[in-house]
């Protein structure tokens, strides 16, 4: 009896070809979902000024908020405020975060440190950032050394404080591993306490980069020369609405800006943790 050789049956993997369609029809609505609210609010905001439910005023239509930022950015007025609020921020931004995040790394991993340092920086965390706006303003007048000192001291907490939590709460287990492997103790700072100390860290910078627009909003509007703090608060005086709500609606934007940025970097530095791969969103 001839026995035939056996054939390969080829079955088109209809599961995985039908996979990759489905997974980008799950991804569309998350991707517009976060956009459905803000439009439904601008939609009746928008509503509400055309009939006369809000006075102009009070509120201006979102049209004539557009048209103010048009105007403005066409005299070039508008581009340049936000060129200042933004080289304000970033530089009160890396000395307060670039202070607070050496020390909440020095007092996290020597004790000493901590016994000497962080009473001191705990006493100063209870004042709010808003309160010490007099005292700089006697130190430093209302020139760029103010309003870059008051953003750095609203960034430093923050960094500080999940830094050191990060350091401190690091995994006893993985540092007990490294000494048994004799790892000598920079290189198990650097490789073993440091690594699990960065999604804290990360978390500091997200909640340091929102503290950063919130303080100097508060700093330019006080006292300004210059910047979209110093522009609003022009606006009002002259009862520009139009400009003071466009003004508000530029920091918001630059906020949500700043947090995408974290986002993005905790996306590129947590990738290999497991809690990040099971709570990560679109």
């Amino acid at each position: 009896m001839k026995v035939l050789p056996a054939r390969r049956i080829w079955v088109k993997p209809i599961a995985a070809a039908s996979a990759a369609p489905h997974k980008v029809s799950q991804l569309r609505p998350r991707v517009l979902l976060p956009w459905l609210l803000p439009l439904l609010l601008l939609a009746v905001w928008q509503i509400g000024a055309q009939s006369g439910w809000i006075a102009p005023r009070i509120l201006p239509a979102p049209t004539a908020v557009l048209q103010a930022g048009a105007h403005l950015i066409q005299t070039g007025e508008l581009p340049r405020h936000i060129a200042v609020s933004s080289g304000r921020a970033l530089v009160g931004f890396a000395i307060g975060g670039g202070i607070g995040f050496l020390l909440g790394l020095l007092n996290g991993a020597w004790p000493i440190a901590e016994e000497l340092l962080d009473s001191t920086v705990q006493m100063l965390r209870t004042i709010p950032n808003l309160a010490m706006i007099p005292l700089i303003i006697l130190w430093f007048g209302i020139g760029e050394e103010a309003k870059v000192t008051l953003v750095a001291l609203g960034v430093f907490f923050p960094m500080y404080l999940n830094t050191y939590h990060g350091i401190r709460t690091a995994d006893k287990g993985l540092k007990e591993m490294g000494r048994v492997y004799g790892l000598e103790p920079w290189t198990l700072f650097w490789r073993v306490i440091f690594p699990g100390a960065v999604p804290s860290i990360l978390i500091g910078l997200r909640f340091a980069l929102g503290m950063m627009w919130l303080v100097l909003i508060g700093a330019e509007t006080l006292a300004a020369d210059s910047g979209i703090g110093f522009m609003t608060t022009t606006a009002r005086e002259f009862m520009r609405t139009d400009v003071v709500v466009l003004g508000t609606l530029v920091y918001a934007t630059l906020g949500k800006l700043a947090d995408l940025v974290a986002k993005g970097l905790e996306r590129t530095f947590l990738q290999w943790h497991p809690n990040y791969q099971n709570t990560a969103r679109f």
